[in-house]
C-alpha cells in the first residue's frame, strides 16, 4: 500500500474542470498545448547577453559543430586509406 500525496484543493480544481463527461482525461489537452506553444515562443523569444544567444542559435551552432566534425573525420578517413 503506497501512500499518496494529494492536494483537496487540486483535487476540486481538477473536478471542475470542464469537459470530463465527453473529453475524459483529454479535456486538459488544450491546456497543455497553450502551455507548450508559451514555451516554444518564450525558447525563440528570450535571448541572454543582449541578443546574442537563445536557444536555436545554441542548437544551430551545436549541429554545426557535429557536422563539421563529422565531415573532418570522413576527410581523414579517406586520407589515411
Amino acid at each position: 500500500m503506497g501512500a499518496f500525496f494529494y492536494s483537496l484543493r487540486l483535487k476540486r480544481l481538477l473536478k471542475a474542470w470542464p469537459g470530463q463527461k465527453y473529453f475524459g482525461i483529454y479535456r486538459f489537452l488544450p491546456l497543455f498545448f497553450g502551455v507548450g506553444a508559451a514555451l516554444e515562443f518564450a525558447m525563440i523569444k528570450w535571448e541572454v547577453n543582449n541578443g546574442e544567444i537563445n536557444f536555436y542559435k545554441t542548437y544551430k551552432r551545436n549541429q554545426a559543430v557535429i557536422l563539421a566534425e563529422e565531415r573532418l573525420s570522413k576527410l581523414e578517413q579517406t586520407s589515411t586509406t
